[in-house]
């Protein structure tokens, strides 16, 4: 039925934009700090059973399988790939990569909502508090970490002790300890933009933890993670998928030229 064929073929054009869209922004965020890529997954529609297997024949005999016509295709869900990224080194002090499974928690100005992030690009502010790196809000991280005015040095442990020097002492201090926090399913994260998620019911709640202990990733100071986003796997996906679209639209032209040739059939 050419009919069926173009709402069937229009499904699976609609599912491959939405692919293709997932695509341009992977690639779109190759240099974002880390970036987790995301994956379109798909799943077919309902079926038109026109006759169902196990059916009783003429002979009195169950038939092996039945008649069943799919109506097309639809996107699943677009899960989020918490691969580790590759290591950048940047020699500056309040960089910090996390190594293995968790996120940094900040506070929302106003809100005092508590986010996560795996972006470690941190700053200082007026105060003395370390804060994301943004030009637009400064979230502080949580537990709070003061910095020293006077602090000529700055380091960070993996397990994420954070001490200063200070002058006329050769001597490190310390100031805090960043805490990471572990989800039982990181891809039921809200992603929120500014490379920062909020816990939602299917992320389940937070588990706090201290840097390279029970399963928590370490830090890595002088180091950003990078996005896991690998361009050449990208592109051959953008080429499966303009293809599989092209051949969905030849699908509908193929409909639309029988429905025109019953057409000519009828008015001759």
């Amino acid at each position: 039925m050419s009919v069926q064929t173009l709402y069937t073929a229009a499904t699976g054009m609609t599912s491959l934009e939405t692919k293709l869209d997932v695509i341009a922004n992977n690639l779109a965020n190759i240099e974002t700090t880390s970036f987790k890529r995301g994956r379109a997954n798909f799943e077919d529609l309902f079926y038109r059973h026109e006759k169902l297997p196990g059916a009783e024949d003429s002979a009195g005999q169950y038939t092996p399988t039945g008649v069943s016509v799919g109506l097309g295709s639809r996107v699943a869900s677009i899960q989020t790939e918490f691969r580790q990224g590759a290591f950048q080194q940047t020699g500056r002090e309040l960089d910090v990569a996390i190594e293995g499974p968790g996120f940094f928690q900040v506070v929302e100005p106003g809100t005092g909502e508590i986010l996560y992030t795996r972006a470690g690009d941190f700053s200082i502010n007026a105060n003395g508090e370390l804060v994301m790196g943004s030009a637009s809000t400064g979230r502080l991280l949580e537990p709070p970490i003061i910095i020293p005015q006077d602090a000529t040095a700055i380091a960070i442990s993996p397990q994420g002790r954070v001490s200063v020097r200070q002058p006329n002492t050769s001597q490190l201090s310390q100031v805090g300890e960043i805490e990471l926090v572990t989800f039982i399913n990181p891809e039921g994260l809200l992603k929120l933009g500014e490379n920062l998620y909020s816990e939602t019911d299917a992320s389940g709640s937070p588990t706090p933890g201290t840097p390279g202990q029970e399963g928590v990733g370490v830090l890595r100071q002088t180091m950003l993670e990078a996005s896991n986003v690998e361009p050449v796997h990208e592109l051959i996906d953008l080429i499966t998928t303009q293809r599989a679209f092209e051949l969905n639209s030849q699908a509908i032209q193929a409909g639309d030229q029988i429905m025109q040739l019953i057409a000519n059939l009828r008015r001759m």
